[in-house]
């Protein structure tokens, strides 16, 4: 219906109202950047949008629009509405994007809150004490080491309060933990960093895994993943892959010990000359001077 409408002719008192139209953008937004008119569209019965150009320099390609409308059987044209409008040169903002989808790693400062969603799939329930932990858990596991086995069977569980505990030094005790989808993210992220695949690492004499320098961490991240802790190595205090390696490996280049000199011998038997007195005629020193000589010259 709307094509329909935009196809038809425009209302012929609406259409010649284009001096009300420029005098209504004039009024709005100044005469100065209100330009020629481009034309006028029919929107509807008696309604017309008039367009004027935009001569504004920080709006390249728009226009203003000016919509006027009469009643029916009415002779007098009214103004509508006044709105700026991008043409098909017009430069536009791009597209709005949510914060969560601009945000990338480094943005967040000091004072800033990070939000994380309720669903985020990169995180899941923990244990917290409210409910029992399931049967296959590590808390569970954890707590069946401790039953004792006497003679007359298997005692009792341990308490709740016993199983907090486990679950506290398991680094359970949290609403939330890193899920499956999270934990490989996090290893992408890391193998993208410091991984065997890195120019540093393919250069490297010999992998992190048998590196004196490299702290062990704990969980399933264990297995792939430690800190290095080699003050002068490239990843001094970032999490490196077990493949990944640089020249600082402690075994890589270890420097030999360094040559004890021998203790210095000193003579005190052997009296060797010492020549004192110059002779006059070459200058040299003669050997057998007398000693009431010494210091004449």
């Amino acid at each position: 219906m709307s094509a329909a409408m935009r196809s038809r002719t425009p209302d012929r008192l609406c259409a010649e109202a284009v001096e009300l139209a420029r005098q209504a953008a004039d009024d709005a937004v100044g005469a100065e950047i209100v330009g020629a008119h481009l034309g006028a569209q029919a929107d509807a019965d008696r309604v017309v949008t008039h367009t004027f150009e935009c001569l504004d320099a920080a709006y390249r390609g728009w226009h203003w629009a000016v919509t006027v409308a009469r009643a029916p059987r009415a002779k007098n044209v009214t103004l509508d509405e006044v709105v700026l409008l991008p043409g098909q040169d017009a430069v536009l903002a791009p597209q709005w994007v949510p914060w969560s989808e601009r945000l990338r790693p480094g943005d967040l400062g000091p004072g800033d809150l990070l939000p994380t969603g309720a669903d985020d799939l990169r995180l899941e329930p923990g244990w917290t004490g409210e409910d029992e932990p399931a049967p296959n858990s590590a808390v569970a596991l954890a707590a069946e080491e401790d039953v004792v086995v006497a003679d007359t069977g298997v005692q009792p569980a341990p308490a709740r309060a016993e199983i907090g505990a486990v679950a506290e030094e398991l680094g359970m005790g949290r609403p939330r933990v890193l899920s499956r989808f999270g934990l490989h993210l996090a290893a992408d992220r890391w193998e993208t960093a410091y991984g065997p695949q890195t120019p540093m690492a393919q250069a490297a004499p010999a992998h992190c895994s048998s590196c004196g320098f490299l702290v062990p961490i704990g969980g399933s991240l264990g297995q792939a993943f430690g800190i290095c802790g080699n003050e002068f190595g490239p990843a001094d205090g970032q999490v490196v892959s077990l493949a990944y390696g640089c020249g600082g490996h402690s075994e890589a280049a270890v420097l030999p010990a360094p040559p004890v000199p021998s203790e210095l011998i000193l003579d005190e038997l052997k009296v060797e000359p010492l020549q004192l007195h110059p002779d006059r005629s070459s200058g040299s020193v003669e050997p057998d001077a007398p000693a009431e000589e010494l210091g004449h010259s």
